[in-house]
């Protein structure tokens, strides 16, 4: 998928599901039950216990290959080493907790859209400057919505997703703040931890309207 088509579409949909996986079968079935519920933006991270996350990542780009609704993309990306191999890999973009300005070079050689995380004006400029069009606002928790605007108010060009702490009961908050998109992880995958995968669905349908709701 094109960079320009990768970044219309989480616009549009506004949701990117964070998977944290503990090897290879759970995250399978997370990823199936998110899906399932409606959410096709999946964010494969790097953190896997059990396993290669970057095999998985490419175990699930194949499997949704003729999906054209699904998106898949690399996690707590750290250095450009990792976002290359997740690029081959079949990543359609790469997220990071952190800014790597080489780890941006590396991903916008080969087109591919990256998120860098950012806590300050500062580093959202440096972000913008190395050609990012979606920066991640993280540890979201810890700096809350009002941080969206704050950040527009300087920098009106640039968009934000934040991630971490975003949960259906916020996730309003966030948009209307001016978030172009949200990432949620554990507030959306916790049922996984019991093997509920019924619960996961069930969440991931609650987001969907959540933003639906939120975007009227």
């Amino acid at each position: 998928m094109r960079k320009e088509q990768v970044l219309t579409r989480m616009k549009e949909e506004c949701l990117v599901a964070v998977v944290r996986a503990k090897n290879k079968e759970q995250g399978e079935k997370v990823i199936d039950a998110i899906i399932t519920g409606g959410i096709n933006f999946i964010e494969i991270t790097m953190t896997m216990d059990e396993g290669n996350p970057v095999e998985f990542i490419q175990l699930m780009s194949e499997k949704y290959r003729n999906n054209d609704k699904v998106v898949i993309g690399a996690g707590t990306v750290l250095d450009p080493e990792t976002a290359r191999a997740v690029i081959l890999a079949g990543a359609n973009y790469v997220v990071s907790p952190g800014l790597n300005v080489e780890t941006i070079k590396l991903c916008n050689r080969y087109r591919v859209p990256m998120l860098p995380g950012v806590m300050s004006p500062t580093e959202a400029i440096t972000a913008l400057e190395a050609g990012c069009d979606i920066i991640k606002v993280f540890p979201g928790n810890v700096v809350g919505p009002g941080a969206i605007s704050s950040f527009k108010g300087p920098l009106p060009q640039g968009d934000f997703m934040p991630s971490g702490g975003v949960d259906v009961d916020n996730v309003d908050k966030w948009l209307k703040a001016g978030a172009c998109a949200v990432g949620t992880g554990s507030s959306l995958t916790k049922g996984a931890a019991t093997g509920d995968f019924e619960a996961v669905t069930a969440k991931a349908r609650e987001f969907v309207e959540a933003v639906a709701l939120a975007r009227k």
